[in-house]
């Protein structure tokens, strides 16, 4: 910040002019029409929330993808770990609109899940509805809950 551009005609520094010099240059860093690459800790990635929850006899992880075809999705589960690798491609504007503001983030995007050892990968099933990827995960037989009956004699 240029300190001589901030004083004055009194040749004393002016607070309101310093907080308009600090606002400017958070407005610049943050201003990703005037930076066609993201530079350092501005980069912006796309990371996609989800839920994970547990039945007695299985997990269910629902991921928010809006946007994402599921071409775009790639599901794989190795030893117990999962993996959702994708991308979310930009969406494009009309011929002739201009963007006034973008708050959507878009990119290739990787989460990983451990998993518990009870998974039966080979059962795993996915589906997109509505913008959510719904992957329910079985749990294996020998660690499912039994109910067992007790007789009375």
């Amino acid at each position: 910040m240029d300190l001589v551009r901030s004083r004055n005609g009194n040749g004393l520094l002016d607070p309101f002019r310093e907080f308009e010099d600090l606002q400017e240059e958070i407005n610049r860093l943050f201003d990703t029409t005037r930076v066609s690459e993201p530079i350092g800790i501005f980069e912006r990635t796309y990371s996609p929330a989800l839920d994970v929850t547990e039945t007695s006899d299985s997990y269910r992880v629902l991921c928010d993808l809006p946007g994402i075809d599921m071409e775009d999705i790639e599901i794989s589960i190795a030893g117990n770990v999962l993996t959702l690798k994708g991308e979310k491609k930009q969406q494009k504007m009309n011929e002739g609109s201009h963007l006034y503001r973008e708050e959507t983030s878009e990119g290739r995007f990787q989460r990983t899940l451990q998993l518990p050892l009870v998974v039966d990968a080979d059962k795993a099933e996915a589906v997109l509805k509505n913008g959510v990827l719904d992957i329910v995960l079985p749990k294996r037989e020998e660690v499912k809950p039994r109910q067992i009956s007790v007789k009375v004699s």
